[in-house]
């Protein structure tokens, strides 16, 4: 089936709906739903999202009034949201792309009711509070930052930052020999604010809407590495033989469906999703898009409710 492409100011709208690429996937972490902290203590624990309902509510009946599921998504990270040019159709799929189908499945009865909006990394936010998108299914990490801004599902991929960078580089990962380097981050990433905190006398300057755009100035020379996501960054390296990732991840992060603040219903549909994935698909998922280079993972990470 043909599929359009329309381009505005902030996304590239891709109506839409594709058939599925695989059955449904994982992250690693372990299994099972963990107690969380009070609602007061939501900061130290961002993770924790509200409980699991099969129920409906005003956000939920306006997706079936539309008949079709609208997410923010990246069309550009390998394995996770990516078009395969050796495929027909140019059909989005990936990691990220196999849970958005599974979300439409169980609240549309429809894997392919999806409308995809292709966002940058900085736009995630804006585009979720100004209803452009009913939810982001970006690699988009949880933390205590965005939970002001948006709610976010229980987490369904645990990763860490890492130092991706030359085979031949003499930078060793996130410590003393990344001083006097130039790396290139996302705007609004939490790479950017995890560097902003102690970037060991690196050069900051370099920052681009999308995560990707760094591995072409990587490619071009034009900075010495790239701080980012170790999920992502194992994609980047299987793309490019000559870089790998240096050293270990210097953060704990996990990744989560992003919506609008106070879609509580919407919010607890989604976590009910997600309950039956983590039993059924998640692991085949996994297999199929991150396992080649990521390695086996015991898992997806504990669900947590306050």
């Amino acid at each position: 089936m043909a599929v359009a492409i329309v381009l505005t100011a902030v996304f590239v709208l891709l109506p839409v709906l594709h058939s599925r690429g695989q059955e449904s996937g994982a992250s690693p972490g372990g299994p099972g739903v963990a107690k969380a902290r009070p609602a007061a203590d939501s900061c130290k624990d961002p993770e924790a999202s509200v409980r699991p309902s099969g129920g409906s509510g005003p956000e939920i009946e306006k997706i079936k009034d539309r008949g079709r599921l609208v997410v923010g998504v990246d069309q550009n990270s390998y394995r996770w949201g990516y078009r395969d040019p050796n495929k027909p159709g140019g059909d989005l799929e990936g990691f990220d792309i196999d849970l958005v189908h599974e979300i439409a499945e169980k609240i549309l009865g429809d894997p392919d009711k999806v409308q995809f909006r292709a966002i940058p990394t900085n736009q995630r936010i804006p585009a979720i509070q100004s209803g452009d998108v009913d939810m982001v299914v970006r690699t988009m990490t949880i933390n205590c930052e965005r939970i002001e801004d948006v709610d976010f599902s229980t987490a369904y991929f645990e990763t860490g930052q890492q130092v991706l960078a030359p085979k031949n580089s003499e930078i060793t990962g996130y410590d003393d020999s990344l001083s006097g380097k130039k790396l290139c981050l996302a705007a609004g990433s939490t790479a950017q604010a995890a560097l902003k905190k102690e970037s060991y006398g690196a050069d900051l300057s370099t920052t681009v809407p999308n995560q990707l755009d760094c591995l072409v100035r990587l490619q071009l020379g034009e900075v010495d590495a790239i701080v980012t996501d170790g999920a992502l960054g194992a994609g980047q390296a299987a793309q490019d033989p000559t870089i790998e990732l240096k050293g270990e991840p210097f953060t704990e992060e996990f990744y989560g469906v992003a919506m609008k603040k106070g879609a509580t219903k919407l919010v607890a549909r989604v976590n009910q999703v997600l309950v039956d994935y983590r039993k059924n698909g998640w692991k085949s998922s996994y297999d199929a898009w991150l396992a080649a280079d990521l390695g086996k993972s015991s898992g997806p990470p504990a669900a947590k409710y306050r």
